[in-house]
């Protein structure tokens, strides 16, 4: 199983992103999928996360400006980023906890740089 990252890049403040992550390999079924960052000198912190049912819980500062999506049919989950702020940029990765033909795990995406910047 394989989480890969798509989407980072530079991006103007106020201006918008979208990232994606797909799940590859025998998977059967994903329950939450989570998008992380890390920016420069500081933890990683939850973004956003999503349950199969489709419910979402968001960070505070990303409130109103950030959404989660999913596609089950595609093992993908996606983060649209707008209204972007210099405090975003960050390392985004992907976090997903599944069952695949080596039972339940948590995986992680290799992470896409995020650079908001004028």
């Amino acid at each position: 199983v394989q989480l890969q990252a798509f989407g980072g890049g530079l991006v103007q403040p106020g201006g918008f992103l979208r990232l994606s992550c797909a799940a590859s390999g025998s998977i059967f079924v994903i329950t939450a999928m989570t998008w992380y960052r890390q920016a420069p000198g500081k933890q990683r912190e939850l973004v956003a996360t999503i349950t199969r049912g489709g419910s979402t819980k968001y960070t505070d500062s990303v409130k109103g400006r950030f959404t989660i999506s999913r596609d089950d049919a595609k093992n993908t989950v996606y983060l649209q980023m707008d209204s972007l702020k210099p405090e975003d940029t960050a390392v985004y990765y992907c976090n997903a906890d599944l069952y695949s033909s080596t039972g339940w795990n948590n995986y992680w995406g290799q992470g896409t740089l995020v650079t908001v910047s004028s």
